[in-house]
């Protein structure tokens, strides 16, 4: 048999398998594959492990005890970054973000906020703040919380992302702790803390909880 005999019967043989895996495949097995959903934790769970932002989003926790670690400078520009790609009301981007490195403030915030108490641990705490100025221009300052809650949840995603770990520790509404961190940070008045955020790399392996409750969904009335 000719060598071009030989390649069209090998070709067609390929041709034929390839035609019977695409008529054989069901729907749902297709899915499956993109999913990764096998009918285990990916179906319990809804945790696509081909999606790293869903996966981000899915297994993003508290962290509430760091190694002794250092974080880098390129590492806490990333984290600032994705927290200012966040969606604000009126396109008004109303935040400033102060980022605490220094040993003694990391060690008074744990010490005068009593759920800030794992700052004493970790080595650069990020303090999201609302700039109420800003805010005001469109008359945008009553979205200011949300806002900067936006910003706050897009930098602990880059956390997660990173291999970090980082906690929401609130601030704002609580007279004393805004009044605390706005003496530490020297802020202006119109500047308002909404929460501090200790970030750094875990001291053990966190366990995210699965929060979904399918009777809290609820689709065109409640």
């Amino acid at each position: 048999m000719k060598t071009s005999q030989i390649l069209c019967v090998v070709l067609a043989a390929a041709l034929a398998v390839v035609s019977w895996q695409l008529a054989t495949k069901s729907p749902e097995k297709e899915a499956t594959e993109q999913t990764g959903d096998n009918g285990g934790e990916g179906r319990r769970h809804g945790r696509p492990s081909w999606n790293p932002a869903f996966s981000a989003i899915m297994n993003r926790t508290s962290c509430r005890a760091f190694a002794d670690r250092l974080i880098t400078e390129a590492q806490i520009d990333t984290l600032v970054r994705a927290a200012m790609a966040a969606p604000t009301a009126r396109n008004q981007q109303p935040w400033q973000i102060v980022v605490v490195t220094d040993r003694d403030m990391l060690d008074s915030i744990a010490k005068e906020c009593g759920n800030i108490k794992m700052a004493a641990e970790a080595p650069v705490a990020i303090v999201l703040c609302g700039d109420l100025k800003i805010a005001r221009e469109k008359e945008a300052e009553e979205f200011w919380v949300q806002d900067i809650s936006a910003a706050s949840e897009n930098l602990l995603l880059a956390a997660q992302s990173m291999g970090l770990g980082a906690v929401w520790c609130g601030i704002y509404p609580i007279p004393d702790r805004v009044k605390f961190i706005t003496s530490l940070l020297e802020l202006p008045a119109d500047i308002i803390p909404l929460n501090v955020i200790p970030v750094g790399y875990p001291k053990d392996k966190l366990q995210p909880k699965d929060k979904y409750e399918e009777d809290r969904v609820h689709y065109n009335t409640y």
